[in-house]
């Protein structure tokens, strides 16, 4: 398992992460401050400035994944990871590959006092080669405490086992954290394992309506990105009853009849993606009682939003938006299409 030690910059998490590596047998400490520093030397300047945060940088996130898969795999045991986390989206999407990896993860966040986080980074030293060391690490540590405030206020309390460290050394910290993982009361995180394709596959997507002829659009948790209600589907499976059953998983809507083709399309493999067929079917209409049943959010959404055709071009990724915008002209016209990339074929 991962022992993930989320907090502000300054709340002591590395010195925590190094004491409990000592109290969790066969305990490895994991620092993903490593693989920013390596990107430092692999990605152009160009496009490194261009991000601002490494962790912004998808090639960041997912060399998290990969590296924190990897190094279990090697040693086995426990993870303890230090780093701050304030993006719930970016949460989800390392936390969900590594449950696709079928690694649990327990989240534990320090929270001191907001006196104390001041107090330790004006204490912070500053390497005196580092151009511009106090802009670039003091005040840039300064302006984060009011996104992690925010975090900490939202999603973060509501996920996250808390750890006040205001009057605790980094050893007592630990031992807090040992025991809260011990015992259980640091839960696992509850998000859906989603195992990475290991060849191509077939997905079945469904497109629900509202009154208004709005699509349904979700926000899964085990990806970055929005998408279509539905999934892959499973071996021996007709991909129709797929999209059936990912609807009522995903968003409690049970569909009583099987839903319509709309479209197949072919996504081309593009690695490290697999690839393969892509159905999208025609759900139908919900009107409002319905509508008001939508579950989300949940261990496998984070949001929906029913969205127009427009709204739904400035969420969805190009080939995405135009399986969507086919899928609409063949509802249109009560004809399925088939397509390669998006693009209509015959």
């Amino acid at each position: 398992m991962i022992v993930w030690v989320n907090g502000a910059f300054g709340a002591g998490k590395t010195t925590t992460a190094r004491e409990l590596i000592e109290l969790i047998p066969n305990s490895t400490f994991f620092d993903p401050e490593v693989i920013g520093g390596t990107l430092a030397h692999l990605l152009p300047a160009k496009h490194l400035a261009e991000a601002g945060d490494f962790q912004d940088l998808p090639i960041w996130r997912r060399m998290v994944i990969d590296s924190a898969a990897a190094m279990l795999a090697e040693l086995g045991g426990t993870l303890v990871v230090p780093m701050t986390l304030l993006r719930q989206d970016y949460r989800d999407e390392i936390f969900g590959g590594l449950a696709a990896r079928r690694i649990t993860v327990r989240h534990l966040c320090l929270t001191p006092a907001e006196t104390i986080l001041r107090e330790r980074i004006a204490g912070r030293e500053i390497p005196p080669d580092l151009p511009d060391g106090e802009m670039r690490v003091r005040q840039w540590s300064y302006d984060q405490i009011e996104p992690y405030r925010a975090a900490l206020a939202s999603w973060i309390s509501a996920d996250a086992h808390l750890v006040d460290t205001s009057d605790l050394s980094p050893y007592e910290t630990a031992v807090r954290i040992a025991e809260a993982v011990g015992s259980g009361e640091a839960a696992a995180c509850d998000i859906v394992q989603t195992p990475e394709p290991t060849a191509e596959t077939i997905a079945a997507g469904v497109l629900l309506f509202d009154e208004h002829d709005r699509v349904l659009l979700v926000d899964p948790t085990y990806k970055a990105g929005w998408e279509f209600p539905g999934g892959v589907v499973e071996p021996g499976e007709a991909p129709a009853q797929a999209g059936v059953r990912e609807v009522e998983e995903e968003t409690g809507i049970r569909l009583e009849k099987v839903p319509g083709l709309l479209v197949v399309d072919w996504e081309q493999p593009a690695p490290p993606r697999y690839g393969g067929l892509r159905l999208l079917f025609d759900g139908g209409r919900l009107d409002s009682v319905e509508a008001g049943r939508l579950v989300l959010p949940g261990p496998e959404l984070r949001d929906w939003r029913f969205v127009t055709e427009q709204e739904a071009a400035a969420m969805l990724p190009p080939v995405r938006y135009e399986r969507l915008r086919w899928a609409l002209r063949a509802r249109e016209r009560g004809a399925a299409l088939y397509l390669e990339a998006g693009v209509p074929v015959g």
